[in-house]
C-alpha cells in the first residue's frame, strides 16, 4: 500500500511564500512523474506543476515564474515552492504520484490535500 502525505499549507498574506512537501511511503519500486494539483471552491481540480523521473518540469501558466517544483529521489518526495502568492492561489493542494510498486505494476496515488489560503 502506498501513502502520500502532504504538509506545508497554511494562511499567508498576498506576496508571501509557502513551501509544500509531499512524501510517498509504502511499497514503492520507483516513482515516475510526481506533481501538484489544486482545487478551489466551486472549481475543477487543475494541474499546478509536475516533474518527471528525469527532472523535467512542466508548469501551469498561472504558476510559471512564481512556483518551483523539485524532488528528492532518495526520499520519494516532491516539493512546491510558492512565491509571490496571490488570493487566487487559494485552494486545496493535492500531491499526485505515478508509481511503480513492482517492475511491472503501475499505480497512481493521491494525497489527502493541504489547504493554502492567501488573504490579508
Amino acid at each position: 500500500q502506498v501513502q502520500l502525505v502532504e504538509s506545508g499549507g497554511g494562511l499567508v498574506q498576498p506576496g508571501g511564500s509557502l513551501r509544500l512537501s509531499c512524501v510517498a511511503s509504502g511499497t514503492i519500486y520507483a516513482t515516475n512523474i510526481m506533481g501538484w494539483y489544486r482545487q478551489a471552491p466551486g472549481k475543477q481540480r487543475e494541474l499546478v506543476a509536475w516533474i518527471t523521473g528525469g527532472g523535467g518540469t512542466n508548469y501551469a501558466d498561472s504558476a510559471k515564474g512564481r512556483f518551483t517544483i523539485s524532488r528528492d529521489y532518495a526520499k520519494n518526495a516532491v516539493y512546491l515552492q510558492m512565491n509571490s502568492l496571490k488570493p487566487e492561489d487559494t485552494a486545496v493542494y493535492y500531491c499526485n504520484a505515478d508509481l511503480l510498486i513492482t517492475m511491472s505494476a503501475r499505480l497512481e496515488s493521491w494525497g489527502q490535500g493541504t489547504q493554502v489560503t492567501v488573504s490579508l
